[in-house]
C-alpha cells in the first residue's frame, strides 16, 4: 500500500511540475503578450488617425459642396437679376418720357415692357396658368367666388382675378378665379 501511495505522490508532483511554468517560460510569455499589446496599441492609434483624417476629409467635402451650391445659386440669381434689370431700365425710360408721350405711345411702351417681362419669365421656366374657359382644377386654381348667373357649365372658370404661374410642373402661385355654379337652364330644372 505504501508503494501505491508513493507512486501516486510522484505522479501528482509530475503533473504539478508540468503545469507550473518555469520562470523563463513566464518571462517569454509576458514578453509575447507585451509585444501583442504594443502592436494592438499601434494599430488602434493608426485606426484612430485614419478615422480623424477621414472625418476631416468628409467635413471638407461637405463644406466644399455647400460652397459650390451657394456659388451656383448666386450665379443664377445674378443672371436672373441681370435680365430683370433690363426690364426695369425700360420702365424707368417710360416714366422719364411719360410727359412727352401721348396715351397710345405710353400704352404701347407698357405693352412692350410687359412682353419683355413675360419673355424673361418664360426663359426662366415660369409659365402662366390657363384660366378663363378652363375646368376648375384645385391644384392650379383658387376659387374665390362662385358665380350663379353664368352661361358656362358648372365648375368652369369664368373670370381671372389674379394670374397664377407654374415653374416647370410645380404650381408657384395658384390663379385666383371666379367659377361658374352652372348654366341658368340647368339651375331652373
Amino acid at each position: 500500500m505504501e508503494e501505491s501511495q508513493e507512486m501516486q505522490s510522484e505522479q501528482e508532483q509530475q503533473v504539478t511540475t508540468d503545469r507550473a511554468p518555469t520562470p523563463a517560460a513566464e518571462s517569454a510569455r509576458i514578453a509575447e503578450l507585451e509585444e501583442q499589446l504594443a502592436q494592438a496599441r499601434q494599430e488602434a492609434a493608426e485606426n484612430w488617425n485614419k478615422y480623424v483624417r477621414e472625418h476631416a476629409d468628409m467635413q471638407n467635402f461637405r463644406k466644399r459642396q455647400e460652397r459650390i451650391a451657394m456659388d451656383r445659386v448666386q450665379q443664377q440669381k445674378r443672371a436672373l437679376f441681370h435680365k430683370i434689370l433690363g426690364v426695369m431700365d425700360n420702365v424707368e425710360r417710360a416714366l422719364a418720357y411719360q410727359d412727352a408721350m401721348d396715351k397710345q405711345a405710353l400704352q404701347q411702351t407698357l405693352r412692350m415692357v410687359m412682353w419683355q417681362m413675360n419673355e424673361v419669365m418664360r426663359g426662366e421656366g415660369l409659365t402662366p396658368i390657363p384660366t378663363v374657359g378652363e375646368a376648375f382644377n384645385p391644384y392650379v386654381h383658387e376659387a374665390i367666388e362662385k358665380v350663379e348667373d353664368s352661361d358656362q357649365p358648372e365648375d368652369t372658370v369664368v373670370e381671372e382675378v389674379l394670374k397664377g404661374y407654374k415653374l416647370g410642373d410645380e404650381t408657384l402661385r395658384p390663379a385666383r378665379v371666379k367659377v361658374s355654379a352652372g348654366t341658368r337652364q340647368a339651375q331652373e330644372e
